[in-house]
């Protein structure tokens, strides 16, 4: 993929590493991995300080990517879902221990989209925990097995095993179980009241006007998917700025009780595997136990210099993004790219704003290869 000159537009603020710097940085490793456009936003103690645009958000008509720009959110989808839940949780409306029998007015196989359940009764072992810590048991999506049916790979609660489908199952248990509508209920609770004007479960028309198309890993243009419906697992669209408010603002505990908040963040399963993806794969590794790297509601975790750490991934064909944020600090990194070869320099990007973090690179397949085979059990 050829690209135009590349464009940035930053708000310069005090840094570790002055601005230019970065920009300067960004845009060669933009040119040499053929990225084509990328958001940068920072956040010092739960506060934006900067927020930067480089590239174009289509490489064919010469339009340059801005923080204004509709980027889709893919998994990020999945971390801001998990906010609205635990304001349920305070709520007193959902209890993340008890089980999803409790909440549904009929058993979950009696609906057809989990009819496929209907003779094994580990179901009933499912709770909002085990849904949001991504231990189901369900494969990333049933369409990821040859049959496309839903089933148990695991027992619930056993280990970490990265699902879409629990997700969208526990949006399935609000909206038929607590008459909740989802898309509807994150507007008002979480893109209302941050302000995030440009951001929405749903496609809007308005979001035409400044929207990013996709590149994939040969550079092939992939025009900005227009979702209908609401998935929980990812059909949220946002803008740089929009999602860096909404990062910050969780980094700051808002919209949340203090017990809601440390629960978001709080390591509630470790993780043995050797890489995030495939998600069912046997092996198992001890190479991320000296980070503690595990999973706690909707988002990742592990241990840094600077501290405790929470980060979320996003992932299509055709999207790149991630955020960090070192928890004590309330220190933040947001990544969003309109290009897949984006994930091949989220590393240094990181590295050089945030420093040395011990982020693993591998098991969230931002490097190549594996763990060495000699740490395999």
């Amino acid at each position: 993929m050829r690209l135009a000159a590349l464009t940035a537009a930053s708000l310069l603020v005090a840094l570790p590493v002055k601005a230019d710097a970065i920009d300067t940085r960004v845009e060669q490793l933009l040119q040499q991995h053929r990225v084509a456009g990328l958001g940068l936003a920072v956040i010092r103690d739960g506060q934006l300080v900067r927020i930067s645009s480089y590239g174009k958000r289509d490489v064919e008509r010469d339009l340059p990517l801005t923080p204004d720009t509709v980027m889709y959110g893919a998994s990020l989808t999945k971390a801001t879902f998990a906010y609205f839940v635990l304001q349920l949780v305070d709520e007193g409306r959902i209890e993340l221990d008890r089980s999803i029998a409790d909440l549904l007015p009929q058993p979950l196989p009696d609906y057809g989209a989990y009819a496929d359940l209907a003779d094994d009764p580990r179901w009933r072992a499912l709770t909002p925990r085990i849904l949001l810590n991504h231990t189901s048991g369900f494969q990333n999506f049933r369409w990821l097995d040859d049959d496309k049916k839903l089933r148990f790979h695991r027992d619930p609660g056993a280990r970490y095993g990265y699902s879409g489908e629990g997700i969208n199952l526990l949006q399935f248990v609000i909206e038929r179980g607590l008459g909740l509508d989802v898309g509807q209920e994150m507007q008002r609770r979480i893109f209302d009241r941050f302000g995030m004007t440009r951001t929405a479960m749903t496609w809007r028309d308005d979001f035409a006007d400044n929207a990013a198309q996709g590149y994939t890993e040969d550079g092939t243009v992939q025009p900005h998917r227009r979702r209908r419906s609401t998935g929980a697992a990812g059909s949220m669209d946002t803008t740089l700025r929009d999602w860096s408010v909404f990062l910050a603002a969780v980094a700051r505990g808002d919209g949340l009780s203090p017990h809601a908040r440390a629960e978001v963040v709080r390591l509630q399963v470790e993780i043995d595997s050797v890489a995030q993806f495939p998600t069912l794969r046997p092996w198992r590794t001890d190479a991320y136990k000296s980070i503690r790297l595990g999973y706690a509601l909707g988002w990742g975790v592990f241990e840094t210099p600077h501290g405790h750490a929470f980060f979320k991934e996003g992932h299509d064909d055709d999207t790149a993004n991630y955020a960090l944020c070192i928890d004590a600090k309330r220190d933040c990194i947001l990544l969003l790219s309109n290009s897949v070869r984006a994930e091949e320099i989220f590393k240094p990007v990181t590295d050089l704003v945030m420093g040395e973090l011990h982020i693993p690179w591998r098991w969230e397949n931002y490097a190549s290869g594996a763990a060495a085979p000699d740490a395999l059990r």
